[in-house]
């Protein structure tokens, strides 16, 4: 039986992808003097991915590794108020709204009490506290767990520390690479639940067997019913 649920927080709870994606908009026009968009993102995930182990993820890493970027396509020779605009659409981004996804309050909701409910989210500290906090929906959580990386070495950690079982956890999240793969692997039931931007970093194949996939989270308390 199926005791635990956990919930990934950005692009399942809340919209986050799409904020990043406006803001790479504004820094390809801001680039556009130096190079074409195509190479301009290219150059932007490289350093994005290169930053990770220095960084790690959220908006600030972000931020750095597109100044990173304009210095690299420039050449050095990007004007103090361009690095100045990009800082601002850090801000921006930071001071941005949460806002929840369609049917998320309801859903979390109408399961706290009927589950333990965990919210295991990762990224910038200072960030998703912010975030969590704002969303209006930390006290139907049991637990909150703000981790660095999500892999399977992450999760036996979180669930021994919570005296979960593998077997009766199940993690719902918007990532294949992060929410569904490695909870897979550690022996846990995961539902993806799809979000229309996917950063490329967090893209990968689904597995063939062994998960559900759902196309709003409206959808699963009647899978979890069915299970």
């Amino acid at each position: 039986m199926i005791d635990t649920i956990a919930f990934d927080g950005d692009d399942t709870l809340w919209h986050n992808e799409s904020l990043f994606s406006m803001t790479q908009e504004r820094f390809r026009a801001l680039l556009a003097h130096a190079a074409d968009p195509a190479d301009i993102d290219r150059r932007l995930l490289a350093a994005e991915r290169a930053n990770l182990r220095v960084y790690g993820y959220g908006i600030k890493g972000f931020v750095l590794s597109m100044i990173e970027t304009a210095v690299d396509l420039t050449d050095g020779r990007i004007a103090g108020r361009d690095i100045q605009s990009l800082i601002d659409f850090g801000k921006a981004m930071l001071d941005h709204p949460v806002d929840l996804l369609d049917g998320v309050a309801e859903v979390v909701e109408a399961l706290s009490g009927r589950y333990r409910l965990l919210l295991i989210t990762k990224g910038d500290l200072f960030d998703q506290e912010s975030k969590i906090a704002r969303s209006g929906l930390v006290e139907r959580f049991d637990a909150v767990e703000i981790v660095s990386e999500k892999d399977p070495d992450t999760y036996r950690r979180v669930l021994d520390r919570h005296g979960v079982a593998p077997g009766r956890f199940v993690m719902v999240g918007n990532s294949v690479r992060s929410d569904i793969l490695p909870v897979l692997a550690v022996g846990g039931h995961a539902v993806h639940v799809p979000y229309a931007i996917t950063w490329a970093h967090e893209e990968a194949a689904p597995p063939t067997e062994n998960y559900r996939r759902i196309d709003t989270v409206r959808d699963l308390p009647p899978l979890l019913n069915a299970w």
